[in-house]
């Protein structure tokens, strides 16, 4: 934790003018270790941290932390932020301590990753932005919209090469989202040709993997055998079991991780501390009902025979969920029909159809989708399960969300409190596991995973990613009915140096842009 004086003086230039630009003192210092926290100051000079422990000299500016918890700024891996330089402040996540985000997951993704980070530079954004190359946006790109087969040779080859040009712009990896359509139309052998070429760049693979039920056993067999085929390391994204038939299986699930490991991978996974999900609607449809383009869907809903067959794969799938209806099912965001924004798929059917009926509930599923679909909040996890995931080391805290725009929608509150929820309530009340070893997995696990070089850790080198927070008082706010509010406790925010929030309030510093894999 400790620098000496003369060194930290040659780093920080101190020869003219004040020795650092930035001294964070009289702090407790979590420093993404996981060690005990120890007293002291962080000196910052240049957009990078120069000195730790007992700093003396002089400063251009000087935050007294007057005791509270100063720790690296929380690396967000699993994001969906392709958006961000729509909303480039992206202020819920920085008020709950994420300075650095990685967008492109489920498989999802801008793939001219050149111009994505341009415009991210361009757009001056306040968070440092990462990204993976997404397989169901290059399967797109490369196969049109025809996806239930196999690519043939050239087409596969469009999409290796779409792939390896992500990676040289600096992706860090590539992601599919297995449960997705054209993800979900994929073979394995498709999969682990795309990734060797992240391989060979030294990328990690992660996935939504194919499924999260009671078949989520065969999905891990496949995540395993694509990072040992690949030779990549592998991450699995927000690890849950869905449906109540798949509750209770989370100690079964970390023993294959673990075996696995065992055996020489190297595997991850993340979560976020929520026991519900969010995603389109649509996945209460069979994927084949989606194939091809919207208006092919609209077509199969009005032929009676295809939309028999419809209806029919919907049953089955809500019998191997363990549900007998879509109350568990909440509507976030219908473009189509705002009104239904914040209503369960019975409260939708009685306000459409009058009656909230299992039929009712399918008839206003298809009628939404065919009107153009809407995002959904799916309420399918069980408390003893995500506390059993959130126990295990290799286990990282991420948020599934993206950046939001206050009282827009009514979206997951863990867009808005994913990390001050994981201090506040499974660290502080539950005391699941320590302050110390939360902090780990929010910052120097994720940067280690993904080889975010001087990131995630309070040392002299690393990049001045810093937040300052109560530890007595950090929580989130937000609600499944009320998700718009901005988490608490978090009283500094600093990105590459730059104080982007100060005892509590926004500055106009904006000291992000894009993270570019260095290999």
């Amino acid at each position: 934790m400790k620098l000496g004086l003369s060194l930290a003086c040659l780093l920080a230039g101190s020869v003219f003018g004040a020795d650092f630009d930035l001294l964070i003192k009289n702090a407790q210092i979590a420093d993404g270790s996981g060690g005990p926290l120890e007293h002291g100051s962080i000196a910052v000079k240049g957009g990078r941290i120069v000195a730790v422990g007992r700093v003396k000299g002089s400063a251009d500016a000087i935050i007294d932390a007057g005791g509270k918890v100063a720790a690296p700024g929380f690396i967000d891996v699993h994001t969906h932020s392709e958006d961000i330089c729509l909303i480039p402040v992206a202020e819920n996540f920085l008020r709950m301590g994420v300075t650095t985000i990685i967008t492109g997951n489920c498989g999802h993704s801008r793939t001219d990753v050149a111009k994505f980070f341009q415009e991210i530079e361009e757009s001056k954004v306040a968070l440092n932005v990462a990204t993976l190359i997404g397989h169901g946006s290059v399967r797109e790109q490369g196969m049109g919209g025809s996806f239930i087969r196999a690519p043939n040779a050239e087409q596969l080859a469009a999409m290796e090469g779409f792939v390896e040009q992500a990676m040289k712009d600096g992706a860090v990896g590539l992601s599919t989202g297995l449960i997705y359509v054209p993800g979900s139309f994929a073979k394995t052998d498709e999969l682990i040709a795309l990734a060797k070429i992240a391989a060979a760049h030294d990328g990690i693979y992660v996935s939504h993997m194919r499924y999260e039920t009671t078949r989520i056993f065969q999905a891990l067999d496949e995540l395993i055998r694509i990072a040992r085929e690949a030779k990549i390391r592998a991450e699995v994204s927000h690890i849950k079991l869905s449906g109540p038939s798949a509750w209770g299986k989370a100690k079964e699930v970390l023993k294959v991780l673990d075996e696995a490991r065992a055996a020489g991978l190297k595997i991850t996974q993340d979560q976020y501390a929520y026991t519900a999900s969010s995603t389109g609607l649509r996945q209460t449809l069979p994927d084949s009902a989606l194939e091809g383009e919207h208006a092919d869907f609209v077509a199969r809903v009005a032929d009676p025979q295809k939309k028999a067959a419809i209806i029919a794969s919907m049953a089955e799938m809500r019998s191997r969920q363990g549900r007998k209806d879509y109350s568990y099912a909440v509507i976030a965001r219908c473009k189509a029909d705002p009104t239904l924004n914040g209503k369960s798929i019975p409260e939708a059917a009685k306000m459409r159809r009058g009656a909230d009926t299992l039929e009712d509930q399918i008839e206003v599923i298809l009628e939404i989708e065919a009107q153009g679909g809407a995002s959904a909040i799916f309420h399918g996890m069980n408390e003893d399960d995500l506390r059993t995931f959130l126990k295990h080391p290799l286990t990282m805290i991420a948020s599934d969300g993206g950046p939001r725009r206050l009282g827009e929608d009514v979206p997951h509150p863990r867009s808005y409190g994913n990390n001050a929820r994981v201090l506040g309530r499974y660290v502080r009340e539950l005391k699941l596991t320590t302050l110390s070893e939360a902090v780990r997995r929010m910052t120097s696990l994720p940067a280690q995973t993904f080889q975010l070089k001087d990131r995630g850790a309070i040392k002299a080198g690393a990049h001045a990613d810093i937040v300052v927070f109560d530890p007595a008082k950090v929580g989130d706010s937000s609600t499944f009915s009320d998700p718009h509010h901005y988490a608490e406790g978090f009283t500094h925010v600093i990105v590459n140096g730059g104080v982007t929030i100060r005892d509590g309030k926004l500055t106009e510093v904006r000291n992000g842009g894009p993270l570019r894999m260095e290999r």
